[in-house]
């Protein structure tokens, strides 16, 4: 079997963040969340990163976050751009809104060679979640059914204070494994519960704390680039009639597909780890603060990269 890969979303602009918060340093040493996900995914047994970016942060990118992480771990670069689309197909006209995660895995193919897990550069996922996801990624499997896994996360755990967030809701079986994922693309915080809303706010319809949750940390093995590229055709299809300026291709949107189609399992890890995340600039202060008390206690060395 071949060694798993790290493939790591940073193609995001951070327009709710207000900058590239993928290289915004989270302490005062200059570490992003980016570095102290390399570092945990270093010391789960991954060899090999990916990061997925757009061709104009390239040289930004590499030179605050690619020259300090490449000499400690194997590091490829992918980019996700607009027009990397399958052949006949045409960007439609005024979209600026990228495609989506599994469109962003779309654009890895040529890098990755066996199993991967995928995360996005601004979520903390904590040391356990790399752990248990690089043991199942190693497992040996000998059935013809794809076995994939995902970290999973309690809605309260991942909702912010500084507005609204995209989530994907989960259901399981008595045996941890994914019946179905349902992307919320507007889910904000309330005292007691949360809401999301699909029709502008319009209408809300309550979301349970202790909902499952996915935060796109997701391992796969290598035939999911194969799924991707088939369904991407009849996704750009209907996107383009219904939804050609904001319509996403999402990894759970693929994953559901697999599982209802019979193709695929998806098990469920369970982790001790906490997730933290920065959607708005305002949740900065708390993930500096939970930082530092990981470093305080050991966790992590003040300088991860010396």
């Amino acid at each position: 079997m071949k060694e798993p890969t790290l493939v790591i979303l940073a193609a995001g602009m951070g327009s709710r963040y207000g900058g590239l918060k993928q290289m915004d340093p989270m302490d005062e040493y200059g570490n992003a969340i980016i570095d102290y996900s390399v570092y945990d995914a270093k010391r789960a047994g991954f060899k090999k990163i990916v990061f997925l970016i757009k061709e104009q942060i390239a040289d930004i990118f590499k030179e605050q976050i690619g020259r300090r992480i490449e000499p400690h771990i194997e590091v490829s670069y992918a980019y996700q751009e607009l027009d990397k689309l399958p052949e006949g197909y045409e960007v439609p006209e005024g979209r600026v809104k990228p495609w989506g995660t599994a469109h962003a895995i779309y654009c890895c193919k040529d890098v990755v060679d066996g199993p991967f897990a995928v995360i996005n550069a601004d979520d903390y996922y904590g040391v356990d979640a790399y752990r248990v996801m690089y043991e199942y990624l190693t497992e040996e499997h000998n059935d013809n059914k794809y076995h994939y896994a995902m970290v999973g996360y309690h809605l309260k755990n991942t909702v912010t204070d500084n507005g609204h967030v995209s989530r994907g809701i989960c259901i399981t079986d008595e045996d941890g494994y994914l019946k179905s994922i349902t992307e919320r693309t507007h889910i904000e915080k309330r005292e007691k519960t949360a809401v999301y809303t699909e029709d502008d706010g319009e209408t809300w319809i309550p979301l349970a704390y202790d909902s499952l949750v996915s935060m796109n940390f997701f391992g796969f093995q290598h035939n999911l680039f194969n799924e991707i590229s088939e369904g991407f055709p009849a996704f750009l299809d209907d996107a383009v009639i219904h939804n050609p300026l904001k319509g996403e291709y999402f990894i759970p949107s693929v994953v559901s597909h697999l599982i209802d189609s019979g193709k695929a399992d998806v098990k469920v890890l369970n982790s001790s780890a906490k997730w933290y995340g920065v959607t708005y600039k305002e949740d900065k202060e708390h993930v500096v603060s939970a930082l530092k008390a990981f470093r305080d206690q050991g966790i992590y060395p003040d300088s991860l990269w010396e």
